[in-house]
């Protein structure tokens, strides 16, 4: 006897043929054993230096503990003297200038530089990105030492050309003075700075695929409109990484601000937090309060950078 269509629709379900049971795969514990001697040497590497500085920030610890006396702890005192330190705060003041300007003008030039870049032939690019390597590439104490002679008071190139220039800069002291200090430093971190940023967001804009900014252009954009609704958003999360690693720098600089000091800038009036750091616990001997310094800073880089994670946490939720 044949089945009808009606027969097979209202077949019962126990009438299917079931296979066996997929069986469930077990994770293997090896892969997270293999991870466990790189946590503990980033543990160790990261974890012990961090701690080891917020016990000092607790301590008084001086000269006489480098020579074995146990130190004090003093809980708060290190903070609440450094709240009240007036002096803290035009270092921290200063440092924040700095490091905004410096990031910013850093972003500007090295995305410009990108840019064009990405417009040179061939042999030009090849010339740029030579000179921006050589640059990037150089020792940062050698390099301190050439800008030392450009910007030299009585042999300086730089006072040459501007005096040939009939401006009155001959035998001038450009680290005298803190505004001119901030000048040559600025000078002197942004063109280190430049290369990494450039190469960076032209390896960026290689990846942009060309089909979408001439379609922008068949449709009449310009090219203000096609960088800013096209290349910037395609790009923006190498910027975001870029600008992040660019506050992180330029708040912790310390070896061209040291050197140019050394060289005859006045320590006091172009301290930064770096430098700050640095004399109380090297140079004055206060190790305690250079820690509660430090803790500062972080803290304060924590401040500062949190805007860019939260935009890249935004930026990775919505892909």
């Amino acid at each position: 006897m044949s089945r009808t269509l009606s027969d097979v629709e209202h077949r019962p379900v126990t009438d299917v043929p079931h296979g066996p049971a997929p069986r469930r795969t077990r994770t293997s514990p090896l892969p997270y054993a293999l991870l466990v001697p790189a946590v503990l040497a980033l543990a160790l590497a990261l974890g012990y230096p961090l701690v080891r500085q917020v016990v000092l920030s607790f301590q008084d610890f001086g000269l006489a503990q480098q020579f074995g006396r146990p130190p004090d702890w003093i809980g708060l005192d290190n903070y609440r003297e450094l709240v009240t330190d007036g002096y803290l705060w035009r270092v921290t003041a200063r440092s924040i200038a700095f490091c905004l300007v410096n990031a910013a003008l850093t972003m500007a030039i090295g995305v410009g530089l990108a840019l064009l870049m990405r417009h040179m032939s061939r042999g030009v690019r090849l010339l740029v990105q030579t000179g921006l390597l050589l640059a990037w590439a150089m020792p940062v104490v050698a390099s301190l030492t050439v800008w030392q002679w450009l910007f030299d008071t009585q042999y300086g190139v730089v006072n040459h050309v501007l005096t040939g220039l009939g401006l009155d800069y001959e035998g001038h002291g450009w680290l005298l003075r803190p505004l001119s200090f901030f000048f040559v430093a600025t000078v002197i971190v942004v063109w280190m700075s430049v290369p990494f940023v450039a190469f960076t967001v032209y390896a960026a804009l290689t990846q942009l695929p060309e089909e979408l900014v001439e379609a922008a252009e068949i449709d009449g954009a310009g090219a203000g409109s096609r960088f800013r609704h096209v290349v910037l958003p395609t790009i923006r999360p190498v910027l975001l990484v870029v600008g992040l690693l660019q506050v992180i720098w330029d708040l912790r600089v310390f070896t061209q601000i040291y050197i140019l000091q050394e060289a005859g800038g006045s320590a006091r009036d172009t301290n930064l937090l770096g430098t700050y750091i640095y004399r109380l616990g090297i140079g004055g001997g206060e190790f305690g309060m250079s820690a509660a310094v430090a803790i500062f800073m972080l803290a304060l880089t924590v401040v500062l950078t949190a805007p860019y994670v939260r935009a890249m946490l935004r930026q990775e939720g919505e892909t």
